[in-house]
């Protein structure tokens, strides 16, 4: 009887200590959101693919908000939404688009990447890891070791049909946004270089953009 007891006492610690080492997807995506949260500003290099092109950008953000991209490629162009009006300069044609809007939306690769696009894709998305909690390569060869959690919409109004996030389980920054878009394309956001809580100023989100340049304000919307 007592060794009975002794192993009964045994597995219920054992099955006490296993629970205890695993997280949930959806709790894993909870600490994640929560360190975002901490998160007054920050800067990072992003390389943005798709299966056109690869493009190059800074990009800054500060809370609740404000969002920047200064690319170097393509050179000088600039995306700037400063919670009232998105405005985008295109170099190439020397084009500025302008459009007013309620909000930074949550379809946005790069957007996902605050911790209030963080909050929506909670809300909006079911979450999963792809293989398990346990880190792994961010991509075949990389020694550079992440957490992948799958994102499916839980309901057909939004933009992607699945998102892949890369998350580096140690700094709980995200790595790498995948997105799937219902038409087929796939976009990339790849992150590195991450500068947290510098005290980005208010007017890194005023652009001033060419006098020259041709204006399309609500391009949106344009018929």
């Amino acid at each position: 009887m007592k060794k009975i007891i002794s192993f009964g006492c045994i597995f219920v610690l054992t099955a006490v200590f296993l629970s205890a080492q695993i997280m949930t997807a959806g709790d894993f995506f909870q600490s994640i959101n929560e360190f975002y949260g901490t998160i007054k500003d920050f800067e990072a290099n992003v390389t943005i693919t798709d299966s056109k092109s690869v493009s190059s950008a800074k990009v800054s953000f500060k809370r609740p908000n404000l969002l920047r991209f200064d690319f170097s490629n393509p050179d000088t162009q600039v995306i700037c939404f400063n919670a009232e009006t998105l405005t985008i300069y295109v170099p190439r044609t020397r084009a500025i688009m302008t459009q007013t809007v309620s909000g930074s939306g949550r379809s946005s690769g790069a957007g996902i990447a605050t911790p209030e696009g963080l909050s929506l894709m909670r809300r909006y998305y079911s979450i999963s890891y792809e293989t398990g909690q346990n880190a792994e390569p961010l991509e075949e060869g990389s020694s550079e070791k992440v957490v992948k959690l799958i994102l499916v919409p839980k309901t057909s109004s939004e933009g992607y049909r699945r998102i892949r996030l890369s998350i580096n389980p140690e700094t709980k920054l995200i790595r790498r946004v995948e997105g799937y878009a219902k038409s087929g394309e796939t976009f990339i956001f790849d992150f590195k270089n991450y500068a947290l809580n510098k005290g980005i100023p208010d007017t890194r989100f005023i652009y001033d953009p060419p006098s020259s340049a041709n204006n399309y304000d609500n391009f949106l919307y344009a018929e």
